[in-house]
């Protein structure tokens, strides 16, 4: 912690300190600042709070814990922007930029700074509320490109954000194994699916990579029809990042090394009922394994634990999925779940990132049988961690 906090504006100590809620901080220098924060991170005793919000369900400890997760969040995604030194991009009236540059470019993320398909860096270096005032400037002018696909670099970041409350303080995830995620390169991200009212999931995993990852890199997860179907979801749904159900979406995100997220299952999971839950189903046909052959592109599963216990499901039914057909009749559904609770449960999720598997023949398609083995293959691990995840977890509240 106290070598990102030297290396951060004595601005930047002051809202850190503010979230600790330090006494005094507004008269302490800059070394008084880092030693501060630096004392209330070493201390277990002391209740943190961000902002005015507390978890309802967790004890004092845990949300010290949160607290401490975000600090060292804030810091880190500091460090990629030089306070120094503001954007050198004008618009065509020559009103100026008025963002920070990213570090050792000339202009700052959303002009040409960094990747925005790729990597996930706040326009003004952190997170927060009062950064929206400038994002909506930026969105009000249309100053900046958006990727081909339709990510929105600045709608993006307000909705991580706003979803961070629901990592950070409700569900309370833990992740492992980030480590095993490239830096750089294509990877295909294949996870088992949990049976929800809504893609929690998705939601969870693209978040866990931003917060957890120390290169803030997307992960593009991929929806099938129903949230490319509706004229306003599908915008928004594209804009934080997520990618239709298609190889061409794929072959596209994956040909220029980005990463791609799935949920090889289908609807068939996103649908079945709690008496099913963490059984994971058929892999498919395996395609997701001959796309990551083609582009070169290791497979990391990823087992998900707290996703079928958000809303649980007490049947499906036949009758409800034809009725969904008549919404959206491109919609692949034979059975819609029935939830027993409107509001998603408190549930303690755990995210484990496995050993990527190296493609063995890159660049061609793979053989089917072979193709076949290897789905199957990665089906069992992810099944094999859910299981032991699940032994090892404690309260699932």
């Amino acid at each position: 912690m106290s070598d990102y906090l030297a290396g951060l504006t004595k601005q930047r100590l002051l809202e850190i300190a503010r979230q600790l809620e330090i006494p005094g901080r507004s008269r302490m220098s800059k070394a008084a600042l880092i030693e501060a924060i630096s004392a209330a991170s070493a201390a277990t005793d002391l209740p943190v709070r961000i902002g005015a919000r507390r978890t309802r369900t967790a004890a004092d400890g845990e949300e010290y814990d949160a607290a401490r997760r975000r600090a060292a969040l804030a810091a880190r995604l500091d460090s990629f922007v030089d306070h120094g030194r503001s954007c050198n991009w004008r618009s065509v009236e020559g009103h100026p930029c008025g963002l920070p540059a990213i570090r050792d470019q000339e202009r700052c993320s959303l002009h040409g700074g960094t990747d925005i398909a790729d990597l996930a860096i706040p326009a003004t270096g952190r997170l927060g509320f009062d950064t929206w005032p400038k994002l909506l400037r930026h969105i009000w002018l249309a100053s900046y490109d958006i990727d081909p696909i339709g990510l929105d670099p600045a709608v993006a970041e307000m909705f991580w954000h706003v979803a961070n409350y629901m990592y950070f303080e409700y569900f309370r995830i833990e992740v492992e194994g980030i480590e095993h995620l490239p830096l750089q390169g294509p990877a295909l991200l294949a996870a088992n699916h949990g049976g929800a009212a809504l893609p929690y999931d998705a939601v969870m995993l693209t978040l866990s990579i931003l917060n957890e990852m120390s290169m803030p890199r997307r992960a593009r997860v991929m929806g099938t029809e129903i949230f490319n179907a509706s004229p306003t979801l599908s915008h928004f749904y594209r804009k934080i990042g997520g990618v239709y159900a298609s190889r061409a979406d794929a072959a596209y995100l994956l040909a220029r090394g980005h990463m791609v997220g799935v949920f090889p299952e289908g609807v068939r999971a996103f649908q079945k009922p709690f008496s099913e839950a963490y059984h994971v189903q058929r892999f498919g046909r395996g395609g997701f394994v001959t796309m990551a052959e083609r582009h070169a592109a290791p497979v990391v599963p990823v087992a998900i634990v707290g996703s079928d216990e958000v809303h649980p499901a007490l049947f499906s039914s036949q009758l409800l999925a034809r009725l969904v057909r008549l919404i959206w009749p491109a919609q692949r559904v034979e059975e819609m779940a029935v939830y027993l609770n409107l509001i998603p449960l408190p549930i303690r999720w755990r995210i484990r990132f496995l050993e990527p598997v190296p493609p063995s023949h890159a660049g061609t398609d793979p053989d089917p049988l072979e193709m076949l083995e290897r789905t199957e293959d990665i089906r069992r691990l992810i099944q094999h961690n859910l299981n032991e995840m699940l032994r090892q977890r404690g309260s699932a509240i």
